[in-house]
């Protein structure tokens, strides 16, 4: 999955043209980005100023049957403190994840539906004026659905995420 991530991130950053400051109201990026569980891939953000937005999607089908996942997750942070290279954000993510996994009987499959809570803090740090490294910590809180409803905390985790803004 990552191999296929960082192909499409090369792939639209190579096709792009001029663009404006990165952090900037107004400005989208397209990016990768994996949540605190794990969840992601590649990434579109909106940056409003006081706050930033996103979206990633994520696909993997690792050899093997009956092991396709299937990420989406959406992420808030609001920027508490900011300077022209680099913002910390309080907020979260949202993160949905199915899994395929072999049945109980011979060529059978079930999906597993993982759905996450992530509250946390975000830093972003422009490299560049429109390149954006950035790095999550916080609460993943994890709720299984196809046994009822179990709710697992997971601990502190950080994960990382680059960005390219337009």
């Amino acid at each position: 999955m990552i191999k296929t991530c960082l192909i499409a991130t090369s792939l639209v950053l190579a096709a792009t043209t001029a663009a404006h400051a990165g952090g900037a109201a107004g400005s989208i990026g397209l990016g990768a980005e994996f949540d605190l569980s794990g969840v992601g891939g590649v990434s579109l953000d909106y940056d409003a100023g006081m706050f930033n937005t996103g979206l990633a999607l994520g696909f993997a089908d690792p050899d093997g049957p009956d092991n396709t996942t299937f990420d989406v997750s959406g992420r808030f942070y609001w920027h508490v403190a900011k300077t022209a290279m680099a913002d910390f954000g309080l907020g979260g993510a949202l993160a949905l994840q199915t899994v395929e996994a072999a049945g109980a009987t011979p060529n059978t499959s079930t999906t597993n539906v993982n759905f996450y809570l992530e509250p946390g803090f975000q830093i972003r740090v422009f490299i560049v004026s429109n390149v954006a490294l950035s790095f999550d910590a916080g609460l993943t809180i994890g709720v299984a659905h196809d046994t009822g409803v179990a709710i697992t905390g997971q601990g502190l985790n950080g994960e990382a995420g680059v960005t390219y803004y337009f």
